[in-house]
């Protein structure tokens, strides 16, 4: 089966000096210096000015250009908001319960803050995605069977426990950094998408929290640092650009809660009982007052016999469809043809579309950004998706980000007419809409919208737009009949 994959204090800037004092300091130090003199952050006075936040439903960007926070294990100043102290903080608030749902946990802040809770007797449990339920020493035990893409996490992962930089990782390292093992060795209980008796149902791609069934944090983004901070290797790095949601809402968290249930089972040790993928009762749509914002929630996966409109996709399409004047979007993968074919329709009726797609996914045979650019390419088959159209009017305003080497576009998320958003952890592909547990709010509120557009406009003003010139060739050179 296919898989894929992923508001803090402010800081004031101060320069170091004094090279020699940093003289056999810690790596930490040296990468905050060598940070602070490439100039990567600006000088504050030239942050934007923050925008106003709804009082229920608060808004968090790794990649903001209005607040400056220093990286916990970089050390570093830089900008954007601390997605990893905006979820410590929801955990430590809990009186009565915490549950997490997460693909990726590697951040060790919010493993020692769930185990806090769990040593304080407040009940905290955790739902991980199986190939992601390792610790070190498991992964070191394995090494020399890791593909590229997980010998690489597990060389970052190392870069995180190796607190002194001397090369080895010690016992006590582990105890402070391996989020895993910390979990583990507290007692905190987990369990992963094999705990149907499968091998991992789809992808258990969830990224919430839900705290003591009226708070919740619903993100785009792993809990690792790639997800949030950055790269401990580059220094430049700002993380994969995400978003988190802060939620106050009962009924919300009610719903999380539900999901979360159902793939918990009887938890940790029972019955193969777990409920993942399609195996979940499908719930549909759910339609929420938040304040003043109206919230339709969706949970993938739906089974086969579940028609396209009724699904997470169809809801997406559907509000799509409400746009009026301009759909701006920013995808990690955009491989939906019914998706697709909904924002032809709408632009053709005069709507303004612009999109950006991470650049290792936007040109691939599949993507839906080559039926925008109006171009077809056959995978190596020779194949070409089933319903495939590209446009006939195709749209220049098609692209990827300009991002840092590392960091790529991670987001899952539409701004609609500078008043509804579509968000969540559900990449816009059949993937997601199919097979694996994921979750999507459309939220209609002006001040929510305001943030996201914001975060668009940052990433489209330096983007590279159109048809790359070696897809060009490509398409141009293509022999199949």
């Amino acid at each position: 089966m296919p898989r894929q994959s992923s508001r803090s204090s402010r800081f004031p800037w101060k320069r170091l000096a004094l090279l020699a004092l940093l003289t056999g300091l810690s790596f930490a130090i040296w990468a905050r210096l060598r940070h602070s003199t490439t100039g990567d952050a600006p000088a504050a006075a030239s942050l934007l000015p923050p925008l106003p936040q709804d009082p229920y439903i608060r808004v968090a960007f790794n990649h903001s250009e209005s607040n400056r926070y220093t990286d916990p294990y970089r050390q570093i100043e830089r900008l954007g908001d601390d997605l990893e102290a905006e979820i410590i903080g929801a955990i430590a608030s809990a009186q009565t319960g915490i549950n997490v749902a997460i693909q990726e946990l590697r951040l060790p802040g919010i493993a020692v803050a769930l185990i806090e809770r769990h040593r304080a007797g407040i009940p905290v449990r955790v739902i991980l995605e199986d190939s992601y339920n390792e610790s070190w020493q498991e992964l070191t035990a394995r090494r020399s069977d890791l593909d590229d893409r997980a010998r690489s996490r597990y060389d970052e992962l190392t870069r995180l426990l190796d607190i002194d930089a001397d090369g080895s990782v010690t016992p006590d390292e582990i105890a402070q950094r391996d989020a895993i093992a910390m979990l583990r060795a507290a007692g905190v209980p987990t369990i992963d998408d094999t705990a149907d008796g499968s091998k991992g149902s789809g992808l258990m791609h969830h990224k919430f929290v839900a705290v003591d069934g009226r708070r919740s944090i619903v993100a785009s983004a792993n809990f690792s640092l790639s997800g949030t901070h950055g790269d401990l290797d580059r220094f430049g790095s700002r993380g994969n650009a995400n978003n988190l949601l802060a939620i106050d809402s009962p009924e919300l968290t009610a719903l999380l809660d539900g999901e979360f249930a159902q793939m918990w089972g009887d938890g940790v040790g029972g019955e193969p009982d777990s409920r993942f993928g399609v195996k979940k009762a499908d719930r549909g749509i759910s339609n929420l007052e938040i304040g003043s914002s109206l919230v339709s929630v969706r949970f993938s996966p739906s089974s086969a016999w579940i028609e396209e409109a009724a699904t997470t996709n169809g809801l997406i399409a559907a509000a799509i469809a409400r746009a009026k004047r301009r759909i701006d979007i920013a995808l990690f993968v955009f491989s939906s043809q019914p998706i697709a074919d909904a924002l032809r329709i709408r632009n053709r009726g005069g709507i303004e579309v612009r999109a950006l797609i991470d650049p290792q996914f936007a040109f691939r045979d599949y993507s839906e950004g080559l039926d925008m650019l109006g171009v077809t390419l056959p995978n190596e088959n020779c194949k070409i998706e089933d319903g495939n159209a590209p446009w006939q009017t195709p749209i220049a305003s098609v692209g990827t980000p300009d991002l840092t080497p590392g960091d790529v576009l991670h987001h899952k998320f539409a701004a609609i007419d500078d008043r509804l958003v579509i968000t969540g952890s559900h990449n816009w592909s059949n993937a997601a809409n199919r097979n694996n547990d994921e979750l999507v709010l459309v939220i209609q509120n002006p001040t929510v919208a305001a943030h996201f557009s914001r975060e668009f406009d940052r990433l489209y003003r330096n983007a590279r737009l159109g048809l790359p010139e070696r897809i060009a060739d490509r398409i141009a050179a293509n022999p199949c009949p």
